[in-house]
């Protein structure tokens, strides 16, 4: 099917106000990407999947003519609080850094109203009397939706006629404020506009030092680090791996986030050194918090790309009562399509609902979930067979949810309680079934868990002056489990039993966490954390201090350190073998436990750019190894453990994070991160070795321009590069006799030399292009969104090719890009 371009464009424009210039300039930059740069199998509906993006916008953009006069103008609202109490303060100064004409003053409750700000980027700076000033940069205000704001402000620790006059801003720091070094914010803004990004928060944080990043997976890798040993967290609760097809490609990532940026509010990343409410993590926290809809007026949202179609709403529930709500509901394209070789379909579904009182405090309903597909087919025509993979067949089912209840009450001397109620579950169904040459079928694999966890968390936040505020909380974590996992160990053979189990346990925690304010230079951060697994009774108490020195007004050092500790994944401790019976073999393992140490220094080079570095060490001990084996749980990177495992093995992890970055200001921004590090690990059998994830350096170079484009300088174009450069993966020598005499001809690695082979280095090249069209109460944004632009190869391990009788490495580049569309009304 051919279409005429040129009534194309004039549809569009006659519909939608948009030139026909705007419109040439958008589709001529899309086909060319397109025509570049997509895989096989979208390139093969990228072309009717854009027919309908053009289509929609013709419609939905229809009585849309309507256009003011001059530049759009936009609301930006908020609350401006004490980043110690998190109480509102009344009566501060809220304005546009750079424009004294347009500000206001917050009432009561601390909320605040800009009306009339110019569409564009802008940095919003407030103050008052015995605080210091908060920048917040790189505010994207659009036409379409309200702009809503939650601005900390941190008190001095002097007297008031001794306040030296010090601006902080937003980026430079977590919002946790007890966080020391190794702590970075990150922005949902910055996960749509930050080339690789690709609206997954997961993805975007490898842009950030201290993290290696990888294209067929968002999993998180923090200073050579396993990504199952990170943890994710959700409204202050732990939650399962919230990616799609989490675990099957590599332990602790998955292909896509659920956690959609449409909802998604400012977050915190820890790379190390975290503060002591933060357990049950070895290597990183990613703390996540869904934002409040819009109390005021209902705002939408509908996307639709070759990655997805999305439709979020908020708005107000009750404008008196300022209750609101927000969701997401994002279903994949590829869904909608038949795929050669099988199918893959996904879907995620996020909200929250905000209730506040005027004197019950505040109560919130939220909840995430996913819900993912994936059947492979086989090539029944046998003399296309080359390896065991062409014959196996396999059917999988993912399910995943998280919600909870929370409550916050203010008590009038600076005190707060929060309190949260919450459930976790995750699902995997999955089979696996391998034919023969008369086409014959025999199972190989049968997979069916369930994991529930209830949730009772509650937090006491007490600041007790300028200078002290302390945090207590306490968890208890019920879970119950029900799992059972059946493999072949050949070809043919009957399915034996690798983890079984079903029943209950426990995991309570606390922690008391203070920060102290030594003088206007010094701050001290300390407190302490512990947790027993009633499965075992196994504990651990583990103490967390943090120092931060502002030695200049544009110079910091900073050095803390912690005690961590994490417990496996439930299956590990049930696993069955032969010669054991019904005897779980690893019941009594106890956590896998590391001490940090960071030292951390900044300079600001000027008000937009900033140096910070960052020297670690790490070191793990009573990790899970293999007895008189190579084997360890940091090297994990299957969904499974089939093998009885001892607390013996060790770790280290030494190196040096460093970034530079210039903060977006007249539509330039850029961003250079760079990682150089060791990582080793001892096995059962006494030896070191280089860890799985030993890239031994990870460079990343972030680039991006705007430009106000339109009569009114209304309209944005931003075109975003990252370009990465990190070393190649590990992998272990093949043991080709064993190989050989394998009955199925499985690939046999010689792990008395584990990991002591590497890969070519990878060189990563993605980009974001995309063009916002600012309308009176209505945007339109379209974007191309390229991954791995550069084809660099990943390597998957190595099969055998019956057909040569040789063993091949298993490596292919994968190339991901999304087209979308985006109207926001």
């Amino acid at each position: 099917m051919k279409m005429n371009k040129t009534m194309l464009l004039e549809e569009i424009a006659s519909r939608s106000g948009i030139s026909e210039e705007e419109c040439g300039a958008v589709l001529k930059t899309f086909e060319k990407v397109l025509c570049e740069k997509l895989t096989r199998s979208m390139y093969r509906y990228g072309g009717w999947i854009l027919l309908l993006i053009t289509l929609f916008v013709s419609v939905v953009a229809y009585g849309q003519k309507t256009e003011r006069k001059g530049r759009p103008v936009q609301t930006i609202r908020g609350i401006v609080i004490d980043g110690d109490s998190k109480s509102p303060i009344p009566y501060a100064t809220v304005r546009l850094a750079g424009n004294e004409q347009i500000g206001t003053t917050t009432d009561s409750l601390g909320r605040f109203q800009i009306l009339q700000v110019p569409v564009g980027r802008h940095t919003v700076e407030a103050s008052f009397m015995g605080y210091e000033t908060s920048l917040f940069r790189e505010i994207l205000v659009t036409s379409a939706k309200e702009v809503y704001l939650e601005i900390p402000l941190k008190e001095s620790v002097n007297e008031l006629n001794e306040v030296v006059i010090r601006a902080r801003t937003n980026k430079e720091e977590a919002i946790n404020k007890m966080a020391t070094t190794g702590a970075r914010m990150l922005s949902v803004e910055e996960a749509s506009r930050y080339a690789g990004g690709f609206d997954d928060p997961a993805r975007l944080v490898a842009s950030f030092a201290g993290v290696s990043p990888s294209v067929s997976s968002n999993g998180i890798s923090i200073h050579g680090n396993a990504p199952h040993l990170l943890q994710w967290r959700l409204e202050d609760v732990e939650i399962p791996n919230p990616n799609h097809f989490a675990d099957i490609a590599t332990l602790g990532g998955g292909i896509l986030s659920s956690l959609s940026s449409l909802v998604l509010g400012n977050s915190d990343f820890f790379t190390g050194a975290f503060p002591a409410e933060y357990g049950n993590a070895v290597s990183g926290v990613f703390d996540m918090k869904l934002r409040n809809g819009n109390n005021q007026k209902n705002e939408n949202t509908f996307q639709v790309g070759i990655m997805g179609i999305d439709v979020a709403s908020e708005g107000p529930l009750s404008k008196k009562h300022k209750a609101s709500y927000i969701f997401n509901y994002r279903y994949s394209t590829t869904g909608l399509l038949n795929l050669e070789g099988g199918k893959m379909d996904y879907q995620d579904l996020n909200f929250k609902l905000n209730f506040p009182t005027q004197k019950a405090g505040t109560f919130s309903v939220w909840g995430t979930s996913l819900m993912d597909k994936f059947t492979s087919d086989f090539d029944r025509n046998i003399e296309k067979w080359e390896y065991l993979s062409d014959r196996s067949e396999s059917k999988d089912k993912q399910y995943m949810a998280a919600g909870g209840i929370s409550h916050r009450y203010f008590f009038k001397n600076d005190a707060s309680l929060k309190t949260t109620i919450a459930a976790t579950y995750s699902q995997l169904d999955g089979g696996a079934t391998m034919f023969n040459q008369s086409l014959e079928s025999t199972p190989y694999m049968d997979l069916n868990t369930k994991h529930t966890n209830l949730i009772l968390s509650s937090t006491f936040n007490r600041k007790f002056s300028n200078r002290f505020t302390n945090k207590t909380d306490f968890t208890y974590t019920a879970m119950f489990y029900n799992m059972n996992l059946s493999l072949a160990p050949y070809e043919g053979e009957m399915l034996e039993t690798i983890s079984q189990g079903e029943g209950n346990t426990s995991l309570i925690s606390a922690y008391n966490s203070s920060s102290v304010g030594l003088s206007e230079h010094w701050t001290l951060n300390a407190g302490i954390y512990g947790q027993l697994l009633t499965l075992n009774n196994k504990w651990s108490v583990e103490p967390r201090v943090g120092l931060k020195w502002q030695a200049a007004p544009k110079v910091t050092f900073a050095l803390a350190y912690g005690m961590y500790s994490r417990m496996e994944k439930m299956d590990v401790f049930f696993v069955k073998m032969k010669n054991t019976g019904n005897n779980s073999v690893n019941k009594d393992l106890d956590f896998t436990k590391a001490q940090h140490i960071m030292l951390s220094f900044g300079y600001k080079i000027s008000d937009r750019i900033n140096l910070k570095i960052e020297p670690y060490i790490q070191f793990l001990h009573d990790v899970p190894v293999m007895a008189d084996s190579s084997y360890s749980v940091l090297n994990r990177s299957d969904f499974y453990v089939e093998d009885a495992l001892v607390n013996k093995g060790r770790g280290r992890n030494v190196g040096v994070d460093i970034t530079l970055e210039r903060f977006l200001e007249k539509g330039f921004y850029y961003m250079i991160s760079g990682s150089l590090f060791d990582s080793r690990y001892r096995g059962g059998d006494g030896v070191w070795y280089n860890t799985r994830f030993n890239r031994n350096y990870v460079i990343n170079g972030l680039v991006g321009k705007e430009w106000m484009l339109g009569r009114s300088k209304q309209n944005i174009l931003s075109v975003n590069l990252k370009l990465t450069l990190q070393g190649g993966d590990r992998y272990s020598p093949i043991n080709t006799e064993a190989t050989m005499m394998h009955p199925d001809k499985e690939v046999q690695y010689d792990e008395t030399k584990a990991f002591t082979k590497q890969y070519a280095p990878m060189f990563i090249g993605n980009y974001t292009v995309s063009y916002r069209i600012n309308k009176k109460k209505v945007s339109h944004e379209f974007a191309v969104k390229g991954l791995n632009f550069t084809s660099a190869k990943e390597h998957y391990g190595h099969e055998y090719n019956v057909k040569t009788g040789k063993i091949e490495l298993s490596d292919g580049a994968t190339a991901l890009t999304n087209v979308s569309y985006k109207l926001e009304f």
